[in-house]
């Protein structure tokens, strides 16, 4: 017999199955990873970069709660960049071009380090199921695994067929086969599933690229971090470059639209609303003359670079044809052509917030398979997949998070209570508390939750709570220190705001739009604050958030705890709505089928009204 029973089996190895096999293991699973080619772990299969506006947030939640993402794009980033810093704490996202090859490799090496996990390289056929459980997997090559729980992540894999103009053929990414059958078995059980579309551009050899016509894109000059815990590795940077369409390529676009799959009707998925293809570009804004290109480079030591804006179905030759019509690209030669691929996914309604299945018990699902897009959305479902699955085998409580907590909650609540209609994509605009979920703090928000389930280390917890003691111990400094105007108004004066005529409370000080707590660096203690070594500028960063923002998180923090009782009312699974004649057909209808777990959930599911809400909480008692 190969194999034993295992506690966890993760069936693919993109990112949600890598994050989820790795929680589940550290928090002491006997793990089974299986996937359909160990060589491509954690592979980005579309463009070379992590993070981004609300996934850059999404990374430091990962990292706090101890899962891999934020580690292994430290250790891999070619470019740092911390975007929207012209706007509020809330809206910064950090961002990395990340060595494509290195990534995949290092996420490889990450996994082998980690003892009670084992890999398997196969295609999953079946979820082997008795009494409506989940018991283990049938494989293609006639294997039979047992397990306890089962976690699927098979990312675009699902009767994945790839569409290039005319062409159509079966595959989960280009050079990679699909998985056929377990679709279809999953069905007979009785799950729901639709069908969706993403794409990817062309990728371009850099030796024809002329950059002479492109505006570089270079880095920041401060070199930022997304793991709490990792050193900073990227010493130099690689940049990236920008181009633009015109309307001469828009134009030999267009004469293969009667040819391209989308609008054919060939292909029947939906596709990304915010990462349309540039034929569906040129479709819908009909009156752009151009669109802006970011021409990305795939890694340290080779020539291929990924164009991302122009992901494209349209025939071979007409993709060609017009990237050889933008500025700098007149030379191009590609290494493949741009393509849409067509996948399986099932819409999340069918989940718990754990991200187990309603039907069948002890089997979760996490990543594109639930609808989303994105390798940091599936990397975070993943992981709290990988999370519960221990926890539930082991008759410990569920671990959710909620919409105030993280970005992770607000992602799982928006599937299991929303539903999907399009891949899902995060946006900072989709939390409702955007203020208290920054970049900034995720581990004061998520570490010691995840050090009291078993995730996160004890070295982990002692470097937050060392970053914990320092951050207070500043924060009381400059609330309790005053100075006189001798010292300070040569800082005011050069920092271009008006002098001061007695004593300040530094913090009081701080709070003009023009001072920056690194203006007061020179009157601090030494001992407070070091050089800039990446754990002491987070430290400065954080104080100053706190400082300058204290009424505004002091707000939003009331709001949610008040909207937070709602989130107490627990709603039984088998609750009878239809008997609730005094609800609204469409509320009864929704609450029976997606069967929220507390009031909270109740009132954000589409159709649902405050009125249907205030009856149901009367009817309960409250």
């Amino acid at each position: 017999m190969l194999f034993d029973t295992y506690d966890v089996i993760v069936v693919g190895g993109g990112h949600a199955g890598a994050e989820a096999a790795a929680a589940a293991a550290n928090m002491g699973s006997r793990v089974l990873l299986v996937t359909m080619n160990l060589q491509n772990i954690a592979q980005m299969s579309c463009n070379p970069a992590m993070g981004g506006i609300a996934k850059g947030q999404i990374i430091r939640e990962i990292d706090a709660l101890g899962g891999y993402s934020g580690i292994v794009t430290d250790r891999t980033m070619i470019q740092f960049r911390m975007l929207n810093k012209s706007k509020g704490p809330a809206m910064w996202s950090p961002r990395a071009q990340n060595d494509r090859m290195l990534f995949s490799m290092e996420w490889r090496n990450v996994l082998e380090k980690i003892k009670n996990l084992d890999f398997w390289q196969d295609t999953v056929t079946a979820v082997l199921v008795k009494d409506k459980q989940a018991i283990g997997v049938s494989t293609a090559m006639g294997m039979k695994i047992y397990s306890k729980t089962v976690i699927l992540t098979n990312g675009t894999f699902l009767n994945g067929l790839i569409h290039i103009g005319e062409k159509s053929f079966g595959g989960g990414r280009m050079g990679d086969k699909a998985s056929i059958g377990l679709t279809e078995q999953l069905v007979d059980l009785g799950f729901k599933s639709n069908r969706m579309k993403t794409g990817t551009p062309v990728r371009v050899d850099g030796r024809t690229i002329d950059f002479s016509k492109l505006n570089e894109q270079k880095g920041d000059s401060y070199i930022g971090r997304f793991s709490f815990t990792e050193p900073i590795h990227l010493k130099n940077q690689r940049s990236c470059w920008i181009g633009y369409t015109s309307k001469k390529v828009h134009e030999t676009l267009r004469t293969g639209f009667h040819l391209s799959p989308m609008f054919s009707g060939r292909i029947e998925g939906i596709g990304p609303r915010y990462c349309p293809s540039i034929e569906d570009k040129i479709d819908r804004f009909a009156d752009k003359d151009s669109h802006q290109l970011f021409v990305e480079p795939e890694g340290w030591n080779t020539i291929e670079y990924y164009v991302n804006g122009f992901s494209s179905s349209l025939p071979d030759y007409i993709q060609l044809k017009a990237l050889r019509q933008i500025e700098g690209f007149e030379n191009a030669k590609i290494f493949r052509p741009g393509y849409a691929i067509e996948y399986d996914y099932f819409p999340p309604e069918q989940l718990y917030h754990t991200l187990e299945t309603k039907l069948i018990e002890n089997l979760y699902f996490a990543g594109q398979i639930n609808g989303t897009t994105g390798y940091e959305e599936a990397g975070a479902q993943g992981l709290m997949a990988g999370i519960n699955a221990h926890l539930k085998f082991n008759g410990q409580q569920a671990f959710t998070l909620n919409r105030s907590e993280a970005y992770i909650g607000v992602l799982i609540d928006d599937l299991i209570t929303k539903g999907v209609d399009e891949p899902y994509r995060m946006f900072t605009s989709r939390a409702e508390y955007r203020i208290l979920l920054r970049q900034d703090n995720a581990d004061f928000r998520l570490t010691e939750k995840s050090y009291k389930i078993g995730l996160a280390s004890e070295e982990r917890m002692e470097i937050f709570r060392k970053k914990q003691t320092k951050v207070n111990e500043l924060t009381e400094y400059l609330r309790t220190k005053s100075s006189k105007p001798e010292i300070l108004n040569p800082i005011l004066t050069k920092a271009g705001t008006t002098a001061v005529v007695s004593k300040q409370k530094l913090a009081t000080v701080l709070l003009r739009p023009q001072i920056k707590l690194s203006n007061l660096m020179e009157i601090l203690p030494s001992e407070l604050f070091r050089a800039e070594d990446a754990e002491s500028v987070e430290i400065l960063e954080a104080v100053e958030i706190l400082l300058k923002y204290e009424n505004y998180i002091a707000k939003e923090k009331e709001i949610a705890d008040k909207l937070s009782r709602l989130e107490n009312v627990f709603l039984k699974s088998d609750f009878e709505y239809k008997s609730l004649q005094f609800l609204s057909y469409e509320a009864r209808e929704k609450l029976s089928k997606i069967k929220p777990t507390t009031l909270g959930q109740a009132s954000r599911i589409s159709g649902i009204t405050p009125s249907d809400i205030s009856l149901l909480a009367i009817y309960l008692g409250r």
